[in-house]
């Protein structure tokens, strides 16, 4: 019997693909396992809050103070002019309108463009107040009878106050519909 012998040459391993191919795999999960540890220990989301519980109590009261408004049966229409807005304020029979109302503009992404107006009643039902020119966009209008924030008003009881919200995209829309949300 003659037994044919072949002479295979192989290379060693460190020289051949799929070592290092199957080695790479690890090593990848790694390295984006650093990465992904020194990103989240260098930066901060700002998402989470120390007071959950009292944010989340806050929540409920802006709840009630819409639910408020809706009870009392407020609607307002709010014109956006040159540097200037004006508010027409409705109510159901039996509900006094305040001497005063704070309206928040609100952009939806930069905060630096944030207005909070003090609108003085003009005649029945009729506020205005003097703002900043605003930008081309969506804009979120809040209403309200008291600022949460005023020291005068802190003594006041929560559950008389009331708040409601309005959209707009300006400068296409120059009146604003503000009522009690439905949240």
């Amino acid at each position: 019997m003659d037994s044919q012998t072949t002479d295979v040459h192989e290379e060693p391993w460190h020289r051949q693909g799929w070592p290092w191919f199957l080695i790479s795999l690890p090593m990848i999960a790694v390295v984006a396992g650093i990465a992904t540890w020194w990103v989240a220990n260098t930066s901060w989301d700002g998402l989470v809050s120390d007071d959950y519980y009292k944010e989340g109590q806050a929540v409920v009261k802006v709840i009630d103070r819409i639910e408020r408004a809706r009870g009392m049966g407020l609607a307002a229409r709010a014109v956006v002019r040159d540097g200037a807005v004006s508010v027409e304020l409705s109510a159901a029979a039996g509900n006094d309108l305040p001497a005063a109302l704070y309206l928040t503009i609100i952009h939806p992404t930069h905060s630096g463009f944030d207005q909070q107006v003090l609108l003085q009643r003009e005649r029945d039902g009729v506020y205005s107040g003097a703002i900043a020119p605003l930008r081309a966009g969506r804009w979120r209008f809040q209403l309200e009878d008291q600022l949460k924030d005023e020291a005068e008003n802190k003594n006041r009881n929560e559950s008389e106050s009331w708040r409601m919200d309005g959209v707009a995209n300006l400068p296409m829309e120059t009146e604003i519909l503000i009522k009690p949300s439905d949240s």
